[in-house]
């Protein structure tokens, strides 16, 4: 019997979980045998049960070849849904499987954002959000919040990510920044003083590099400064920041992650321009937003994004 004011849910046309399964593995394999080892069957049920998947949907999904499977396309579109599928279905399982009193949530997000942004407001974190426990996950390698390898993220770039829910955090400008020391005033006196470069990783869209914003500047690059070795390089912001503070150079920065010293008069930008390097945003898992936990710190983030 429907109870009074609980939605109509419609009976789900799907086809039975065994063949969805029996073909993802073999899917993943590009091997009955192998897949049949995952499963813990024979190679035969899983032959049946992807024939009878392929029957139910009237087409094939993989083409057999002599002592090898490859996908068709159908085969393909289908593996990636199921594979995003099972995914959240087994970090789902995954959550329930903890204690019920835990509160903890993973932040992941990179070294850079973690030291300049995240750690120094880790004590206003903590009289917000008293009941939860924040562990922080920090490094350039994208983790999979699909899995549950983490809750929560901060990352740049264009926040085009399936299978996540996204929203616009802040965003984010690169611009020339050097100890006061230096004395640094004009882009004519560039030459003079060493440049500090940065790596940035491959995916970037929009790198702040010297050599797009000397672009930018509309002014020539002075000859030898446009390779690392003509300067300082690190692969790390942070200890670029370290060497702009100690003098050694001008840097292009963050100008979000070094707010703190540009207000305090440590570093100044002594010209422009700055550069758009694109936004950060915060992401999580489809379905995970309404967690209480989650949405707390989505809330804290964002509050303390929009206080700068």
């Amino acid at each position: 019997m429907q109870e009074i004011g609980s939605p109509v849910r419609s009976s789900r046309r799907l086809p039975p979980l065994l063949s969805l399964r029996a073909f993802e593995a073999a899917a993943a394999h590009l091997s009955f045998q192998r897949a049949a080892a995952e499963l813990s069957v024979t190679p035969s049920a899983i032959s049946h049960q992807v024939r009878a998947l392929e029957d139910s949907l009237g087409q094939p999904l993989f083409r057999r070849l002599t002592r090898q499977l490859a996908l068709t396309p159908a085969g393909q579109r289908l593996f990636d849904d199921l594979r995003m599928g099972f995914d959240a279905l087994e970090a789902g399982v995954e959550r329930l499987r903890r204690p019920a009193a835990s509160q903890s949530v993973t932040l992941t997000t990179n070294t850079a954002f973690a030291a300049r942004w995240v750690l120094p407001r880790m004590a206003a974190f903590r009289a917000a959000c008293p009941g939860i426990d924040l562990r922080l996950h920090a490094g350039d390698t994208v983790v999979d919040l699909a899995r549950g390898d983490a809750d929560i993220a901060v990352r740049s770039g264009s926040g085009n990510w399936p299978g996540l829910v996204v929203s616009e955090l802040m965003p984010e400008r690169y611009a020339p920044l050097c100890s006061p020391m230096l004395g640094l005033r004009r882009k004519g006196d560039l030459p003079k003083h060493q440049l500090i470069h940065c790596d940035w990783q491959p995916q970037a869209l929009a790198p702040a590099l010297w050599s797009r914003w000397f672009r930018e500047a509309g002014i020539a690059q002075p000859r030898g400064r446009s390779a690392k070795a003509a300067g300082l390089s690190f692969s790390d912001e942070t200890h670029a920041m370290l060497a702009a503070l100690a003098g050694h150079g001008i840097a292009l920065l963050s100008l979000t992650l070094a707010a703190e010293e540009l207000r305090s008069g440590a570093l100044v930008q002594p010209f422009g321009p700055a550069l758009d390097t694109g936004s950060y945003f915060l992401a999580t898992a489809n379905g995970r937003e309404h967690e209480p936990a989650i949405r707390a710190v989505w809330q804290w983030i964002e509050s303390q994004a929009a206080a700068g």
